[in-house]
């Protein structure tokens, strides 16, 4: 999870990189806007009037001292927390007139509050609203019941609840960001495993199957060949074992990829491996299935040679699953868009849909299945790549770039 900031992100970016540059500058800021109110006098006919009163030298040294603190309020927040403190208390005993001191005080409460947890921000906070205030109460040379004593008060009071605010909100975004990634490191991890798994269960039961059967087909093809001219008979045999081993492995081959179709296929394969030249047929099945498809292919001036098997191959097989998930999870009214171009020395397959449902992937859940991780292998397989997601407005998109080379 990110926020995106725009024209501020490079500004945040080195804020990060640079905490005490960062923490220079807000002390600087802070000094400012402390010099500035020492100027301004509370009690003017209509309101706080500036040049009305001027910060005696000690309120100065004070102010200068307490925003040099906060440079340091980062790395050593109590620290600071009670130097401002004690200089906020020094100057609410003997400055008159008195000077906003305080505000250093606030800053370094609310970078505690910020940074620690809930019931240090609220025994800290407690302490320094009841200490600051009670002095300046008690002990000040204003009356009791001013103004600017409920000022320290409010103030502090203020700084505390905003850390403790800001604090929440990051551990809250944090946890977010940590769950999010948490479930996407999982959700990979068992793609691969399923896809692994899939993948060994495949291989041993090929290698159960045919392993035998092809053995024993090479021996009985040796044999043949050495006795071929000097006893006929026994070559004949031989073949003839060939044939019945070959046979055997066909059957037993066609049994175990049995198993691995989906139920509705077809029980063994009855022509050659598809391709783009069997592409009108295929989308001819899903317009007699209810889903308006518009093709459009445009292999280039070189259309003449004709693009590698695998090629072929892929890129019908990713037209094939694309517009089944479109079939089976879009609306009712959906329409699909198929494009196959020749761009240099690759071939970008793109299929649209203005569906507003999971479309053309798998990534949303409805399905289920591996297919979006089958076009994504086979496209990977060639050196190509696969991407599938929603489109904007709605819909989804999948776009596939195979290397014709």
């Amino acid at each position: 999870m990110t926020t995106d900031l725009g024209p501020f992100a490079p500004t945040r970016h080195w804020m990060r990189s640079h905490p005490l540059a960062t923490d220079a500058v807000v002390a600087l800021g802070a000094l400012l806007s402390m010099v500035i109110g020492s100027f301004a006098g509370p009690h003017g006919p209509h309101g706080p009037t500036f040049m009305t009163r001027t910060p005696e030298p000690l309120s100065l040294l004070l102010m200068v001292l307490g925003a040099a603190a906060l440079v340091f309020r980062r790395r050593h927040t109590r620290a600071v927390l009670a130097v401002t403190g004690a200089l906020c208390l020094l100057e609410l005993t003997t400055g008159e007139p008195r000077a906003p001191v305080a505000m250093s005080t606030v800053i370094a409460l609310y970078t505690l509050a910020s940074r620690t947890d809930r019931p240090t921000t609220w025994r800290v906070g407690l302490l320094t609203m009841t200490g600051l205030t009670g002095v300046a109460m008690l002990a000040g040379p204003l009356p009791w019941y001013a103004q600017e004593n409920i000022g320290i008060f409010a103030w502090t009071g203020m700084a505390a609840a905003a850390g403790d605010a800001v604090r929440s909100r990051r551990a809250f975004i944090g946890a977010i960001r940590e769950r999010a990634e948490r479930a996407e490191r999982t959700r990979e991890e068992e793609a691969r495993r399923r896809v692994a798994e899939e993948r060994l269960r495949i291989a041993r039961d090929l290698h159960d199957v045919v392993a035998h059967h092809i053995a024993l087909v090479n021996v009985q093809a040796g044999v043949a060949a050495h006795v071929m001219d000097k006893r006929p008979d026994q070559a004949k045999e031989a073949l003839a074992h060939v044939r019945d081993a070959s046979r055997s492995a066909l059957n037993e081959l066609r049994a175990t990829v049995g198993l691995l179709r989906q139920s509705g296929d077809p029980e063994a394969p009855t022509e050659p491996a598809p391709g783009l030249g069997v592409l009108d047929e295929l989308v001819d099945t899903f317009r007699h299935a209810g889903l308006p498809v518009k093709v459009m292919v445009e292999l280039g001036a070189g259309a003449g040679d004709p693009l590698p098997a695998a090629v072929d191959l892929a890129a019908y097989r990713v037209i094939q699953e694309a517009l089944t998930n479109v079939r089976k999870h879009a609306g009712p009214q959906v329409r699909a868009e198929v494009s196959v171009v020749r761009v240099g020395s690759s071939v970008e397959v793109t299929v649209l849909d203005d569906g507003g449902t999971a479309a053309a992937g798998e990534e949303a859940g409805a399905g289920g299945g591996h297919g979006l991780l089958g076009m994504r292998e086979r496209a990977t397989a060639l050196g190509g790549s696969c991407f599938a997601g929603p489109r904007f407005g709605g819909g989804y998109r999948v776009h596939a770039v195979l290397p014709v080379t």
